[in-house]
């Protein structure tokens, strides 16, 4: 090899010489303006051409008024004299005044406003006379005001909605259970004379019955409303069943009931009037807020991904802006669900049911649009992971050299390197030369046709093709210099196009948010994806005839070289996605905006006896709703629970009868018993059911202290009542949410009292100081519930400070009640304090042992099952083909089904919650390893970004071309195998991941069956070319100059040869000839679902080896040195 070339050496010595770069300057291209569709040549960048969305939304109508000098606080100490002093103590003094004032007129602020003027309102059943005499002479008024803790009304006109109808459930509930307790006590105690049946029926019936049912519920429901509901309920059956004497001696008495269902609807139309009256808020306009948010985020993000392509670099990705975009839509998109959910209360209500249909359509196609992004920065990070490849290793390489290779791509002729090792060893010399690699940066040209493009494209083949030693290609960085210098001004204009219809707001200003999109966008967003459609078509024609020119001489190079053209058509076709995506969102706005202007009332969802398909046939048909019945999948669609069901019943009832299967000796009898008494019993063992059970037995074994002759008048004296009801708002679903809980549940137990106490003191029991102290602790408390999130915190603060202060003042008061040994009508505060706050205390308690030992529902466990069954089952998913099954159906099924995607997302989102759940877990084994846990969760995360892109990518094939249907015939083998590969992967991780086994040191690679798909890919590229005669065009390589040798006479090739160009992998079954072929048309577009697919391929396989370390790091590995059975 000569090394005197006419090119100029780079001053940092290297070699081989890298060719100088023919783009360091991209030119400019048409773009298209879409608020108006003028079509510009001039230069824009993507990032600064308007300001960041991000920081307009930061700066827009959620942050009120920014720091000045007025609201800025200033130092006291360092002023020099007393009159600076003074001076500077009256500016702070000014700044905190305006701080706070800024602060009470944003939402937050006013919805803790709205919470304490409820709760105040409501204690006046306590302070004011005429409303206590309206709920009558017995105690327990203080419930109007803990009702409002609980419903309060800092919530949407939705939520409140929402809230009304479950209190009107939960009412309901407990008026029902209450006098059907009475009735029972009555007519088996008082009539028949059998009061210890008649205690025994209340207690097992009513109370361990009754609150078992509501932890069925709220365990099957997992709404924090229907928590609530479930609250307010217990507190009406505890005042009824529990407290009062009338079910203990058996006499129907109706005070108590008609008095806790007075409190109840006081306290609710409390918290309704003031919601509805004071600075309603709408869910809808919180909805259409949310949307604009995300849709600037997804803007921005989708700007810096396509220029972080097109200049070859990861600083885009890298830098902070991104990080805020990204950080603002995961911080949105919560609330966009929340306020989806609240929105379609008020659309139903109102009779707006088809207003909610496109609601819901716009949320889902921006859930698209979300996940499209997630698929373009994949393909992204793709390309900067090949830009480090080299393409073929230099002489310094020794044994690996090009010239060592064999031409027929078997390996390295008597080498005595094993592929890893030589795999290793070629990753080495990488790494050694990646510094040399990077790709030129983009920067502005003046205006260039693409003619002088193409010119300059054809003198450098052609100089490439006079020097037999210097091929056209040595390094990825130079086909991606190709391909960016031939699309690049295209992407980046389709980008522009795309990024600036996100940024501008969909909806209007506050208060109405009127749909106001451009009556441009969607045929500006037309004609962009028509311009880039073709420039795509060319550039990848272009640079597949350049790289089939200087094509390499081993399978491996040819793979890694087919890798980094399959990284330039994956990007663009994912940025051609994203593009239709962009149309059906538009669609989706335009039918939004078209139902707002001609809006029609309906209210079919009243007639609930209807079938549901008769309402479908009078609603629109929409994108992303088509819901169509399919097979029985191990991960089911999450709409209730929030705890993943971890193994499916389809394999618990495979394991519970294989034995019987096995032994068909047996006696039949006794099999159908014995399957009939565990299928029973694993009914009783779901985690809803076995959660209702362990409820219902600890709320009737706290309870029947109130019925022991021993011990109630011990029940009483400590209000047993009270920890009765805290044991019901502790008792969670998981051991790890009721240890969260329980703490601060104590911690707002202690402050509650203590406030209880010193207020009473200070104010000597006068209502009027109770009323102004009481507002203070209440601002205090919704200060913690609505802005800071700490609502179990917030909440037991205000109703131990209920059941102490507003309890006091009712016995003052000279109400109905055994109260002699708290003061009677001089309450004795102290003692008050200490009863509840040790009541409530030990109820605690009480529901954290229960929740611990009987039947705990670990969240550790949880979370193990549900990531071992959501790995097995994208396993499975990926063994389905996302390729063969368009083969086997003709494109009229994708290989994720309907809903299977929103599925996976729902569920890996709930294995978040369940992680965060089990950090608070304690066990002897030790703390949760939440750090590995989250990095675990991350590359699951990427799984499924990764699965959605090859589902984006198959869904949009109505039919396959003839191309498209040889290639997919030709590839069939390797494609098999490696979805298989994938498959076993899966299996494998999740079944150490279930039994907390090391891995071993065997796990089969994804890497060699997807490089010998690539070879397969470039093989039939060339084949093709041969039978169309387009090899005379091209210098031949040593492969072709010997297929051509061993042509025979009738077309044929020689089986020898035939065997060895495709490595011992070829199909068959199939024929493959130069007649056939040539009888194919092939386009390069073609080429893209393959592309894509080893794209993605390549991702999930990057992802698995970073689970398997994650896996590996936990639980350890094993290998052939391990001894596991002679220890």
């Amino acid at each position: 090899m000569s090394n005197s070339t006419t090119s100029p050496t780079p001053s940092t010595g290297q070699w081989p010489p890298r060719r100088p770069s023919h783009r360091t300057k991209l030119r400019n291209g048409t773009f298209i303006i879409p608020s108006t569709g003028e079509r510009v040549r001039r230069n824009f960048t993507l990032r600064t051409y308007l300001p960041s969305s991000s920081s307009r939304a930061q700066s827009g109508t959620d942050q009120t008024d920014g720091p000045d000098d007025a609201s800025t606080i200033v130092p006291l100490f360092s002023r020099q004299s007393l009159s600076a002093y003074f001076y500077a103590g009256i500016h702070n003094l000014t700044a905190i005044l305006l701080f706070l004032k800024t602060w009470l007129n944003s939402p937050t602020g006013r919805g803790v406003l709205k919470c304490t003027l409820a709760y105040t309102i409501a204690s006046l059943a306590t302070f004011w006379s005429p409303l206590a005499g309206f709920l009558g002479k017995l105690d327990g008024k203080h419930v109007v005001a803990t009702i409002t803790v609980y419903f309060h009304p800092a919530r949407t006109a939705g939520s409140m909605i929402e809230a009304i109808l479950i209190a009107i459930v939960a009412v309901t509930y407990s008026e029902i259970v209450s006098i059907l307790s009475m009735c029972t006590s009555v007519l088996v105690g008082g009539h028949w004379g059998l009061i210890g049946l008649a205690h025994t029926l209340v207690l097992v019936v009513f109370i361990g019955g009754g609150f078992g049912f509501m932890g069925w519920v709220k365990q099957r429901m997992n709404n924090p409303l229907v928590n609530v509901g479930s609250t307010l309920a217990s507190l009406g059956i505890i005042g009824v069943v529990t407290k009062e004497t009338a079910v203990l001696m058996g006499v129907f008495s109706n005070q108590k009931i008609t008095q806790i269902f007075k409190m109840l609807i006081m306290g609710i139309t409390t918290t309704t009037a003031v919601n509805l009256l004071l600075w309603r808020v709408s869910a809808v306009s919180l909805l259409r807020q949310s949307m604009t948010k995300a849709s600037m985020s997804l803007g921005d993000m989708l700007a810096m991904i396509t220029k972080g392509f097109l200049s070859g670099s990861e600083d885009e990705l890298l830098l902070a802006e991104f990080a805020v975009a990204s950080g603002q839509y995961t911080a949105v998109y919560p609330s966009l669900t929340k306020n989806l959910r609240e929105a379609k209360f008020e659309r139903y209500f109102l009779g707006y049911e088809k207003l909610y249909q496109l609601d819901r359509a716009v949320v889902r196609s921006m859930e698209t649009l979300a996940q499209s992004i997630g698929a373009l920065r994949s393909a992204a990070n793709t390309q900067l992971v090949l830009l480090k490849e080299v393409a073929e290793p230099s002489s310094a390489a020794g044994s690996i050299a090009s010239g060592i290779i064999s031409p027929r791509g078997g390996g390295v002729l008597g080498s005595p390197l094993s592929p890893t090792l030589q795999r290793s060893l070629s990753n080495t010399v990488r790494a050694n030369r990646e510094r040399f690699l990077a790709l030129s940066a983009i920067d502005e040209a003046s205006e260039e046709s693409n003619e002088d493009v193409m010119d300059r494209i054809r003198e450098r083949r052609l100089s490439s093709s006079a020097s037999a030693n210097l091929p056209s290609f040595r390094h990825p960085s130079e086909i991606f210099e190709l391909f960016i210098a031939l699309l690049g001004p295209s992407m980046k204009s389709l980008a522009f196009t795309l990024s600036e219809i996100l940024r501008e707001p969909p909806f209007g200003t506050a208060p109405d948010y009127e749909i106001t999109i451009n009556a441009h966008f969607r045929q500006s967003l037309t004609d962009a994806l028509g311009l880039f459609n073709g420039a795509r078509a060319n550039a990848l024609r272009e640079l597949y005839k350049h790289l089939e020119f200087g094509r390499a001489k081993s399978e491996r190079i040819q793979a890694d070289f087919e890798e980094v053209a399959a990284a330039c058509g994956h990007f663009s076709f994912s940025l051609q996605t994203f593009g239709e995506e962009m149309q059906k969102y538009l669609d989706v706005l335009d039918d939004l905006k078209y139902e707002s202007e001609f809006k029609s009332r309906s209210w079919h969802w009243i007639r609930w006896w209807r079938p549901l398909d008769h309402h479908s046939r009078k609603s629109p048909a929409l994108p992303y709703d088509n819901v169509s019945p399919e097979s029985e999948s191990l991960l089911k669609p999450i709409k209730k629970t929030a705890i993943p069901r971890g193994i499916p019943d389809t394999m618990i009832r495979r394991k519970d009868t294989y034995a019987w299967q096995a032994a068909p000796e047996s006696s039949g009898l006794v099999a159908i018993l014995s399957q009939k008494i565990l299928l029973v019993l694993r009914k009783l063992a779901r985690d809803e059911i076995r959660f209702g059970l362990k409820v219902g037995i600890g709320a009737a074994l706290w309870a029947m202290f109130a019925f022991i002759p021993q011990t109630r008048d011990t029940y009483q004296h400590w209000r047993g009542e009270w920890g009765l009801l805290s044991f019901m708002i502790v008792c969670s679903m998981t051991v790890g949410a009721a240890n969260t809980t329980g703490w601060a549940r104590f911690m707002g137990t202690i402050i509650g009292a203590s406030a209880s106490y010193v207020n009473w003191t200070v104010t000597d029991g006068n209502a009027i100081g109770l009323l102004c102290l009481g507002w203070l602790v209440a601002f205090w408390s919704f200060w913690m519930i609505v802005a800071r999130g700490k609502a179990p915190l917030g909440r037991i603060t205000l109703l131990a400070y209920n059941v102490s202060t507003l309890y006091a003042y009712s016995l003052s008061q000279k109400v109905d009640d055994d109260d002699d040994d708290e003061g009677g009508t001089n309450p004795i505060i102290g003692e008050i304090v200490r009863h509840r706050f040790i009541a409530v205390t030990v109820g605690i308690l009480w529901g954290l042992i229960v929740c611990r030992l009987v039947w705990p529902i670990s969240a550790r466990r949880k979370f193990k099952e549900g990531l071992s069954m959501l790995y097995l089952q994208m396993g499975l998913i990926w063994k389905r083909g996302p390729l063969a099954i368009l083969l086997r159906s003709d494109c009229s099924r994708s290989y994720l089904k309907t809903g299977e995607q929103a599925a996976l997302m729902k569920y890996a989102n709930r294995l978040d919650a369940l992680m965060a759940s089990a950090a608070s877990e304690f066990k002897l084994r030790g703390p949760f390893p939440s750090e590995k846990s989250a990095k675990l969760m991350k590359c699951t995360h990427r799984l499924l970004d990764a699965f959605h892109a090859m589902s984006l990518v198959t869904q949009r094939k109505g039919q396959l071309t003839e191309g498209e249907r040889a290639l997919l015939l030709f590839t069939a083998d390797e494609r098999a195998q490696l979805c298989d590969r994938i498959c076993h992967v899966f299996q494998v991780l999740a079944s150490s991941l279930m039994l907390e086994y090391p891995l071993t040191d065997a796990i089969p690679s994804v890497a060699s069956t997807r490089d010998r798909l690539l070879g397969k890919i470039f093989l039939f590229r060339k084949e093709h070319a041969m039978a169309g005669n387009d090899k005379d065009r091209l210098p031949p390589s040593i492969e072709e100059e010997e297929e051509n040798d061993a042509i025979n006479g009738n077309g044929k090739r020689h089986p020898s040869l035939h065997l060895s160009i495709r490595r011992n992998s070829s199909i068959s079954s199939l024929n493959w000839s130069l007649g056939t072929l040539s009888s194919i048309t092939v386009e390069e577009k073609d080429y893209a679902l393959l592309y894509a697919y080893a794209l993605v391929t390549g991702q999930v396989a990057q992802e698995l080896e970073a689970v398997a370390k994650e896996v590996e790091e936990l639980f350890g590995k094993l290998d052939e040195e391990r001894t596991v059975l002679l220890q």
